[in-house]
């Protein structure tokens, strides 16, 4: 055997051999980093607590989320929920789902609001359960409205000589369509769609705000307000922050301010580990790409100031 030979084959042992102790590193910093949680999980869960829930980004169906805020409604340790929104809105049915599992935990206890930098559409929406919404000055809110996006393209097709051959079942089955422009009956049974979804997202405005139908049909016309515009119109309740909310939460609802906040966990710590279901920076770049995408996916209650 050769000299070279020797080498290679230490050289393959010693990979080997690192290969493996780099596996019992990872192992151990992902079981002390389970050990952590756990712990910390067991203390948190030792006394009363005001649950902190964050909503940010485009607001869709998200079954996990939906879980965990229906089991708070459930737990008796939580004392309050406050709801921390930073959203321009997402899907009618995202905000709708998540409006009902918010209003589940108002029945058991008290939610308040705060509203940052956006808290429009669906993200105005989500906030109805609450007691009291707090807003800064500055925050864009509002935008009352529902929106439906497609596209037609039998322009750019005619002239690449491209055709298209569609068979349906009825004359409204192929409507809205890609391939040739929306029919009068198809603009008129889709315009009919986002009127009932606009009377249900008004429904819930008035609900929640204890105001008349008619007024709140009159301030939403899709147009986003100011923090000051909306306390002025009785959107929101009050200007400021959490600090606010903690303090109006001990006045008006006996939960001291010293009582500890827990954030309500939107993942596991495997998810956020692993993330299999979770955004890697590629796929969270392509969803803020696409996010406002022109196409049929479902009804969108989104502030798109571009289009308003």
């Amino acid at each position: 055997m050769t000299l070279e030979t020797d080498l290679l084959i230490d050289r393959r042992r010693l990979k080997r051999r690192l290969t493996v102790w780099r596996a019992i590193a990872v192992l151990a910093v992902v079981g002390v980093i389970a050990a952590v949680a756990v712990l910390s999980r067991e203390t948190e869960g030792s006394g009363p607590y005001v649950a902190r829930l964050t909503v940010t980004g485009t607001i869709t169906e998200n079954r996990k989320l939906l879980e965990r805020v229906t089991r708070l409604a459930k737990d008796e340790k939580a004392q309050a929920l406050i709801l921390v929104i930073d959203s321009p809105g997402g899907t009618m049915g995202g905000g709708e789902s998540l409006y009902d599992a918010l209003t589940l935990v108002a029945a058991k206890k008290p939610v308040v609001a705060v509203m940052r930098g956006l808290a429009a559409s669906a993200g105005y929406m989500i906030a109805m359960p609450a007691a009291r919404i707090f807003a800064r000055e500055a925050t864009i809110t509002g935008s009352i409205g529902v929106i439906v996006q497609t596209a037609e393209v039998s322009g750019l097709m005619k002239t690449l000589g491209i055709t298209a051959e569609t068979v349906v079942s009825g004359p409204l089955k192929g409507e809205p369509s890609f391939t040739r422009p929306m029919s009068p009956e198809g603009r008129a049974v889709l315009q009919g769609l986002v009127t009932d979804m606009y009377d249900v997202f008004v429904e819930i405005v008035a609900r929640g705000r204890k105001m008349e139908i008619a007024t709140v049909r009159q301030l939403a016309d899709g147009r986003a307000y100011t923090g000051r515009q909306a306390l002025k119109l009785g959107l929101v309740d009050a200007m400021g922050g959490e600090r606010e909310a903690r303090a109006w939460l001990a006045a008006e609802r006996k939960v001291p301010e010293t009582t500890p906040v827990r954030d309500v966990a939107t993942q596991t710590w495997s998810e956020k580990l692993l993330e299999p279901e979770g955004e890697t920076v590629l796929s969270g770049l392509w969803k803020t790409l696409t996010s406002q995408r022109v196409m049929l996916d479902g009804a969108w209650a989104i502030w798109q100031p571009g289009r308003e």
